[in-house]
C-alpha cells in the first residue's frame, strides 16, 4: 500500500470531515450522548468547519492517505489555553476505522510530533476523554503522560496529556 502524508490545502475539507465524522461515530458512539454525537458529526457543518479554518489558515493540518485515498487526519496548533503559552498542542488525531491498529495513526503521530519540533516547540499537549481507553493507550505509547489536569467536555471529563519533545 503506497502511504502518504501531505499538509491539507482548500479543497481537502470534505475529506477531513468525513474522516473525522466516522472515526467520532466509531470511538465515541459509547462515550457521548446521541444528541451530541448527531450535532458533531452533520457533514456540512463540519466541512464549514474545515473550511474556515483553512481560509483563514488557521493551526496545522495533514491527511495520510493510503492509495491515494484519505484515511487519517490531524491538526495542531499552539495550545489554547492561556496557562499553556510556548506548547503546542494537537486538536485532532482522526481514522477510518477499518484500518485502526495498522500503523497509520502513529505514523501520522510520528510527522505530527516532528513538525510541532521543527516550528520550535518543546512541549505538547492534547486532551482525551477519560473513557477512551483506546486513545489513552495510543497516546501513552506515543510518550504522552497525564497532567492530572481535567475538564468538562459535552457533559464527559477529559484529561490533558503532555509530552515533552
Amino acid at each position: 500500500m503506497e502511504v502518504c502524508i501531505r499538509k491539507v490545502s482548500l479543497g481537502d475539507e470534505g475529506q477531513l470531515a468525513y474522516i473525522q465524522i466516522e472515526s467520532w461515530k466509531a470511538a465515541f458512539g459509547d462515550i457521548l450522548d446521541q444528541a451530541t454525537l448527531d450535532q458533531y458529526t452533520e457533514f456540512k457543518r463540519i466541512e464549514d468547519m474545515y473550511r474556515q479554518l483553512l481560509e483563514e489558515h488557521t493551526g496545522n493540518g495533514y491527511i495520510l492517505e493510503l492509495d491515494h485515498q484519505a484515511h487519517c487526519m490531524a491538526w495542531w496548533n499552539q495550545a489554547r489555553d492561556s496557562d499553556k503559552l510556548g506548547m503546542a498542542e494537537i486538536i485532532c488525531l482522526h481514522s477510518l476505522p477499518n484500518n485502526w491498529g495498522k500503523g497509520y495513526g502513529s505514523l501520522m503521530m510520528s510527522k505530527v510530533l516532528q513538525e510541532i519540533r521543527e516550528a520550535g516547540y518543546d512541549q505538547v499537549i492534547l486532551w482525551v476523554f477519560a473513557e477512551n481507553d483506546r486513545a489513552r493507550k495510543f497516546y501513552h505509547h506515543h510518550g504522552f503522560r497525564e497532567t492530572g489536569e481535567s475538564k468538562r467536555s459535552w457533559d464527559c471529563q477529559e484529561l490533558c496529556y503532555l509530552r515533552p519533545l
